[in-house]
Formats: C-alpha cells, structure tokens, sequence
C-alpha cells in the first residue's frame, strides 16, 4: 500500500510546531470591552441574563477600568440605562450634554486617559417606545432621527469620546454624523458604524441589561433581514462612502460569513459583536456542566479572527484578555 508523501499531520505532532504554523492568534488590544453603566451610587448589579456581568453606577467604574487595563484591554465601548422618567419620543436626554453617557465619557476620559472611548449612538435606551428613533404614527421615522443621532455623536465628542458608533442603521446616519462632528470642529473624532446590524433574536439579554426593548413591534424595519448578504456589502459600502472609519457585523457567531465577504470586500478595519445572546448561551451551557467555557469562549473568540475581524466586541473580553496575558 501505497502512503502519501505530503502528510500534513506532520505539523501537528506537538505544541511547538502547532503554534509556529498557528495561522491567527488572539491579542487583548482585539477586544472592545462593552460596559453598562447606571444612575445612583454605590451600585454593582448583575445582570440576570448575562451571569457575571454588572451594570455599575459612576463611582464604581473605576475599579472596572483598573481591571480591564491590568490584562491588556485598551478601548471600551459605553451603553447607558436611562430611568423611564427621562424618557421620551424625541430624544431629549440623548443630547444633554451633563447626561450619564456624558459624565460617563469625561470621567473615564479623565481618570483612565490612555483607555480609547467609543459610545453607542442610538435613540433606543432615551426613547418611550424603546426604538432607535423617533416615532411618528406608529413608523420609526428616518430623517428626522438622523438628526438627533447626529447631535447624539457631538454630544459625545465634546464630553471626550474618541469614537462613536451609531448602532441605529438609520439610513444616511453616517454622513450626517461626520458632517455634523466635522463643522463643530471633531474631524479627529472616529465612527465605528454598525453597518450590518442584523434584526436578530440573539439581542434578548441586551435589551434586559438597558431596559431597551421595543414597546410596539419589532425592529425590522431598520435592522436587515438575516436571510440577506448582498444586501449586507450594500450597507457597508454606503458606510464607507459617508465616512466611517471601522465597519462592523453583528451579531458575530451566526454571521461568519459575514464577516468574511466583507472583509474580501473592502480595505477598511473590520469589527464584530459576540452579542449577548452568544455569551449567554455559553454561559448557560457551561452552568449544566455540558461544555468547558474557556475553551469554548477561546474557541469562539478565534473564530471571528480566522473570518477576518480585526476587532471584537464581546462580554469576554476581560476574561480572555486575562487567560491570554496570564494575569
């Protein structure tokens, strides 16, 4: 019998030349640490559908900041809980410049300089419908949401941000925001579009954590339908074109190929979100003893990389960050 000459298990025969011919790797600098964080003080409350993960009032993000640059994590991606009483149709405490996203900016910015701060532009945690715009005879209106988004990213920016990402897909959002942030004098400022924003069911644990799910409806009428990729490298182009300077996919996991037909696509840095639902089914899962969540958050963290991520959006972050650097 004859036997092959090329045997690529050669290649696997031990630790040392698997990691030599290891094609990609994780790094704590790939990982956007997204955050919560809500009015009061002294509150550190967990997250029911999400274990281990915490909403924190502003005195007590500081320690969460420590930790998450002791492993490595260099940006952090910021969501506010805004209390009912502060919320309406029309956006208003989205824009107020003293508001907890904007205190939460400044003082992160001046505590924690070196952390590089985006911010989540969208209307859905300020509205009374829980949508990501203004509501007008029961449709989610285009172009005057567009405008309050573009003062939202301002806002943003003159409290301190250093990227904002609109996750509304809101059509034109992008280069209103850039246009607007460039006239008040943030040409520096960067946006992180969330240009293939998915209508997904893997959102549920999110809208728990901000208390942002719709009240009428749902949300496909802005979100894209997850039978669709063309569509997909439509979105992103439009992005690219009004100005943004990362693109993003989400959710991450159902959408690989996603991931990778953009990135064929275009020159442009690439981000995913490992969303809420991805984090806790693997959180569940690991609970019942049915699959080793380190090995699998690795697993699955590696994964965006092969499809092409360049950075990766996930409630692991600190804990991968930690496995990676040993700390």
């Amino acid at each position: 019998m004859k036997y092959p000459t090329t045997r690529l298990r050669r290649n696997r025969q031990a630790s040392a030349i698997r990691e030599m011919v290891q094609e990609n790797r994780l790094h704590p600098s790939d990982f956007i640490a997204p955050i919560f964080i809500m009015e009061g003080e002294n509150k550190k409350e967990e997250i029911a559908s999400m274990p281990g993960y915490f909403r924190y009032t502003l005195d007590l993000l500081g320690d969460e900041m420590k930790e998450l640059m002791e492993v490595g994590i260099q940006s952090v991606l910021l969501f506010v809980k805004v209390p009912d009483s502060k919320k309406d149709n029309e956006g208003t405490e989205a824009v107020n410049d003293k508001g907890l996203m904007q205190e939460s900016v400044r003082f992160i910015k001046e505590n924690y300089p070196e952390l590089y701060v985006m911010t989540d532009v969208a209307m859905d945690p300020y509205s009374s419908y829980g949508h990501d715009g203004i509501v007008e005879d029961g449709e989610i209106v285009n172009d005057p949401s567009v405008e309050v988004l573009a003062e939202m990213a301002v806002s943003h920016a003159k409290a301190g941000a250093d990227m904002v990402a609109p996750s509304d897909m809101m059509d034109g959002r992008i280069g209103a925001m850039r246009e607007a942030l460039d006239e008040a004098g943030f040409e520096n400022t960067g946006i992180m579009a969330y240009s293939a924003k998915y209508a997904s069911a893997f959102y549920g644990p999110f809208r728990d954590a901000l208390d942002s799910a719709p009240g009428f409806g749902d949300k496909k009428t802005y979100q894209m339908n997850p039978a669709n990729i063309d569509e997909a490298l439509r979105e992103v182009e439009l992005d690219i074109n009004e100005g943004a300077d990362i693109v993003m996919v989400k959710p991450g996991m159902p959408y690989l190929d996603v991931v990778r037909a953009v990135k064929e696509n275009f020159n442009i840095p690439v981000s995913v979100y490992n969303v809420s639902g991805e984090y806790a089914m693997i959180k569940a899962a690991a609970e019942k003893g049915w699959l080793n969540e380190e090995e699998v958050m690795m697993e699955s963290l590696l994964a965006f990389k092969r499809a092409g991520a360049d950075l990766i959006a996930t409630y692991f972050a600190k804990d991968a960050a930690r496995l990676i650097s040993g700390k």
